[in-house]
């Protein structure tokens, strides 16, 4: 994997004024895209019917330069993800 362009972006089902609430109570500096029409999630198989409600899972992608999907991870625990993130990409540029 190249280590030319690498960018975080996080999707969320919720507004652009929702997330710039969000990116500013939780100091976060990457992009968070609006997904209100739920495209994005469907594309990836992100989103969950739970009767009438849908929501988003959290899921995590990592793109490689060539744009195709180089690891996924479907079961994310806010803890310890961080790290494994970092792991996978270090692993994934050797």
């Amino acid at each position: 994997m190249s280590r030319s362009m690498q960018y975080v972006l996080g999707v969320s089902l919720d507004s652009t004024s929702s997330h710039q609430k969000f990116c500013t109570k939780e100091g976060l500096n990457f992009k968070l895209l609006a997904d209100t029409d739920h495209r994005v999630f469907g594309e990836y198989g992100s989103l969950t019917n739970l009767w009438l409600v849908r929501f988003a899972s959290r899921h995590t992608f990592i793109i490689g330069p060539d744009g195709k999907v180089a690891k996924i991870f479907t079961e994310v625990d806010p803890g310890k993800h961080s790290e494994e993130v970092l792991s996978a990409l270090t692993l994934l540029q050797k």
